[in-house]
């Protein structure tokens, strides 16, 4: 390190640079490119499969035990058997049309997290985090080409911060909460929906 430093010095003083960058401004540069590299490649958490770098991922989720009065924590992905993914879908579908509500999260209207945390408990017993920025640190990054029924995908409607979240349905579909049609699926592979897509996490998989 301090060999590079002294040639880039010594190349200064040679094409008359001296009095102009000192040595001290050399080595304060290149300690700072140096320092930026490893906090960009070690330091940062992007994913390559996110267009965001998203916060320290969460491992365990809260889930709630029948008959018991305190819920036991889990590794993500949580196992869940076949029968509980079409349960899923099933009340999915039930609740098309269902209306927007800002911070809704029951039958009387949903936005889209409170969507996602009121099936996830009633489906999985599953405490789910209520925005979908702080969904989205949950579990595993999944590339978008493998993705699963029941992986929630993200989106970011501002271009700025995770903002949207949905179900993914298989054959690229999703399940989602519209604020202008409630209720619906749409595709990801749709214009709108696919110049927004951000990431998408597996927080539950078949037993």
């Amino acid at each position: 390190m301090r060999q590079v430093l002294d040639r880039l010095i010594l190349s200064s003083q040679k094409k008359g640079y001296y009095d102009t960058l000192r040595p001290a401004m050399l080595y304060a540069l290149l300690l700072a490119m140096l320092a930026g590299c490893s906090s960009a490649s070690s330091g940062s958490r992007y994913d390559p499969d996110c267009k965001y770098s998203l916060k320290k991922r969460k491992t365990h989720i809260s889930r709630i035990v029948p008959g018991s009065p305190d819920p036991v924590t889990e590794e993500l992905p949580v196992k869940v058997s076949g029968h509980e993914i079409l349960q899923l879908f099933s009340s999915i579908r039930e609740r098309f049309g269902t209306v927007y509500r800002w911070g809704g999260r029951s039958l009387d209207g949903f936005d889209c997290s409170g969507f996602v945390q009121y099936l996830y408990e009633e489906t999985f017993q599953l405490l789910m985090p209520r925005t979908s920025a702080d969904m989205a640190s949950l579990g595993k990054v999944v590339p978008r080409n493998r993705l699963r029924p029941g992986d929630l995908v993200f989106f970011s409607n501002r271009g700025k911060t995770i903002d949207h979240v949905g179900i993914y349905m298989g054959d690229n579909s999703f399940a989602h909460v519209s604020t202008s049609r409630g209720v619906r699926i749409d595709r990801l592979d749709s214009l709108y929906y696919d110049q927004r897509y951000v990431c998408a996490a597996r927080i539950i998989r078949p037993d």
